[in-house]
């Protein structure tokens, strides 16, 4: 859906909201008839209300937003961007507009605005000049109103190779060398929004070719991968990952992309693939790549499946990157290493990177992301030890004897190189956190 008809148009939202409040006669006299009003009136282009939605999706959109909040509270609605994986307030809206505002969005993504009793879901496709992104959008009704929050899909370049993603040169030769394979399984790890979809992605785009059949089974699909036939899950009418993936076992396929491994029927049958002639990709929701083992077993997967099967896990996160324009360097005393539990030793002088805040990062400090990876290969002493049923921290153990480097050293050379700060690798990367949930925190403090 366009933003707004001619190409003169340009967002502000500031503006627009004062020409909203202004045109309803002032905050304290706005009309709450706006909320029923007809679609024909909602889709005027010159409404004032479109243009502020219009607005705020448009600077999400042009800020790389991966997710937008919309939040009624009493007396308000805020509007937060959650901006390199942490949230910030944008806006802050007369609570009387909520209505209005709502109904303007479950409008644009074809939702019933009737209906506020129950939580609804729909897509936005948004486009203003060579500016877009899909929308996917999710209602919840709240103490206060509807609260709504929009993951912007396709802001993030989904056709990438593996080569342009940051990866070091030891864990993407592990990583291309495990996807290469005729047949196995590879998992990508890790809690939502920390990249799991873009690597798999660019896996997929170095391993499609005229002569490879490759399916994917996702929910949702997030991006277009031209000469890959893509399947949406709907579990409404039964289409569950299991159901997709027997169906594309009948399809003769090369390479098969299973979304989410959600349960041990999903898992057996990916897995059964992965030893009968196909490679597998997939992902769990696990803190790092030796718990990953420990979860498909916990599901009800047999240890003789796992060790027969799997090529290589692969655990990542991502870290804010330290802002360039204001990026500057900064002695960090060993008395403040050692209480954050860290040798001094590992930072040479102690003069690491850090951003003072400019106007190019809206005063963070940051700008954009950067991944960070752990590579797990399973060797023969590994799989003997998984089919004794080994522990984590025996697995661990080992692993690390092998070579295995941890999310939290993997990040830790990330500071060395000035890519981003310690707060952030040691709040991102959780070494012995079991916690499929856990979250990174949502502010950073500096050293």
């Amino acid at each position: 859906m366009p933003g707004r008809g001619g190409g003169s148009w340009q967002p502000d939202i500031e503006g627009d909201l004062k020409k909203v409040i202004a045109d309803q006669g002032g905050e304290d006299d706005f009309n709450p008839s706006l909320a029923g009003m007809s679609e024909e009136d909602t889709l005027a282009t010159d409404a004032p209300l479109v243009r502020l939605v219009n607005s705020l999706i448009h600077e999400a959109v042009k800020r790389g937003v991966s997710d937008i909040h919309i939040e009624p509270f009493e007396g308000m609605l805020r509007v937060r961007f959650r901006i390199d994986g942490v949230l910030e307030e944008v806006q802050k809206i007369p609570h009387k507009l909520a209505p209005a505002i709502t109904s303007r969005l479950k409008i644009m993504a074809d939702l019933d605005i009737c209906e506020k009793r129950i939580p609804q879901d729909g897509v936005i496709n948004f486009r203003v000049g060579e500016l877009g992104a899909d929308l996917r959008v999710s209602t919840l009704p709240s103490v206060f109103g509807e609260k709504i929050v929009m993951r912007v899909l396709g802001t993030t370049n989904l056709n990438n190779d593996l080569s342009k993603l940051g990866i070091p040169k030891d864990q993407l030769k592990m990583i291309r060398k495990a996807i290469r394979q005729p047949t196995g399984l590879v998992l990508v790890t890790g809690p939502t929004g920390s990249g799991k979809t873009t690597t798999l992605y660019a896996s997929l785009n170095e391993l499609n070719d005229i002569s490879v059949s490759v399916f994917t089974a996702e929910d949702p699909v997030e991006g277009n991968l031209p000469g890959v036939t893509q399947c949406q899950v709907n579990t409404a009418v039964g289409y569950t990952f299991s159901s997709v993936l027997r169906a594309l076992l009948r399809q003769d396929p090369d390479v098969i992309l299973v979304g989410e491994i959600r349960d041990q029927e999903t898992a057996e049958i990916a897995i059964k693939a992965s030893l009968t002639g196909h490679l597998v990709l997939s992902t769990l929701h696990t803190n790092c790549s030796v718990s990953t083992i420990q979860r498909l077993v916990d599901i009800g997967v047999k240890p003789y499946l796992i060790t027969g099967s799997v090529n290589c896990i692969v655990a990542q996160r991502l870290v804010r990157r330290i802002c360039d324009k204001c990026k500057e360097k900064r002695t960090v005393s060993p008395e403040m290493f050692e209480s954050l539990g860290l040798d001094p030793a590992m930072f040479g002088d102690g003069e690491l990177y850090h951003g003072s805040g400019c106007e190019e990062c809206h005063g963070s400090g940051f700008k954009g992301r950067a991944p960070v990876y752990e590579v797990l290969v399973l060797n023969d002493d590994l799989r003997r030890m998984i089919l004794k049923g080994g522990s984590k921290s025996e697995i661990k153990k080992a692993a690390r004897e092998c070579g295995l480097r941890t999310l939290r050293e993997s990040g830790i050379n990330l500071v060395r190189e000035g890519v981003t700060t310690i707060e952030e690798v040691l709040g991102r990367t959780a070494e012995d956190d079991d916690d499929p949930n856990f979250q990174a925190p949502k502010g950073t403090s500096e050293v």
